[in-house]
């Protein structure tokens, strides 16, 4: 506060304030999205430039290491990586969720994202539903693996 003197003598007070040009915000409640997305970028640039080995011995899966059968996620890891070259039907060939949950992961990046920018809570309608998709998505991975061991269409 500063104290000035009016043309009797009163003290007047007026608050100093500080103009900038631009308001300057706290961008702490952006930091977490930003180590996700910088984590995200930086797992798509090893995807795209590595090279899977060839067979089930070289596989990074413990499950199947383990008991020498597929697991119901085996082919994501190959399938992400040919999305990152732009190897688009390979990418289905080795998993054909791996389109589904590429887009999934993104839309809930931005709409956090979103959300972080608005300054806004995550809608509770929205987190109620994430039970239920999970379930159903792994209900759909499930039957996707038991079909695919059926028929030997698995990708190795």
């Amino acid at each position: 506060m500063v104290l000035l003197h009016g043309r009797n003598g009163d003290a007047l007070r007026a608050s100093r304030q500080v103009v900038t040009p631009l308001a300057v915000r706290s961008f702490r409640p952006l930091a977490p999205w930003v180590l996700v997305g910088l984590a995200g970028l930086a797992a798509f640039v090893v995807l795209a430039a590595w090279q899977p080995a060839g067979g089930a011995e070289s596989s990074i899966c413990l499950f199947r290491r383990a008991t020498g059968v597929p697991c119901p996620g085996c082919g994501l890891t190959r399938a992400f990586a040919a999305l990152a070259k732009g190897h688009f039907s390979q990418a289905f060939a080795f998993h054909p969720f791996a389109y589904l949950i590429a887009l999934e992961a993104l839309a809930g990046y931005l709409g956090w994202g979103w959300f972080v920018l608005k300054g806004r809570d995550w809608p509770e309608r929205w987190s109620s539903r994430i039970g239920p998709l999970a379930t159903g998505h792994i209900a759909a991975l499930l039957a996707l693996w038991l079909g695919r061991l059926a028929t030997g269409t698995l990708p190795w």
